[in-house]
């Protein structure tokens, strides 16, 4: 994750705490990297989840913005990012990526 990307948002792998410190944030890496590459880099990956709150929390969609077209491409970028994330760590069950506004 770049250093702006530190400063946007941050990633943490929850309900993991088997894993070492060292492969957790091999994979925190590698999941930032892909939303970023999914949704436009350290920005572009606010915006989405800034975005996709606001339509969770029921607000409306900011205009010129169609609100299930957002929320779409966060979940393929997330679904990707996760397949990258876990990558060799197999399927832990209830492991999960969580990823908020810094």
């Amino acid at each position: 994750m770049s250093e702006t990307a530190t400063l946007a948002y941050t990633v943490a792998l929850c309900d993991f705490p088997e894993l070492p410190q060292r492969e957790r944030t091999a994979a925190e890496a590698r999941y930032a990297r892909v939303l970023e590459r999914q949704l436009g880099g350290p920005e572009g990956v606010a915006g989405s989840l800034a975005a996709v709150q606001c339509l969770q929390d029921g607000d409306e969609a900011p205009e010129g913005t169609d609100p299930m077209a957002t929320i779409n491409r966060w979940a393929r970028a997330a679904a990707a990012a996760r397949t990258a994330g876990m990558q060799g760590l197999g399927e832990p069950e209830g492991a999960y990526f969580e990823v908020r506004l810094a």
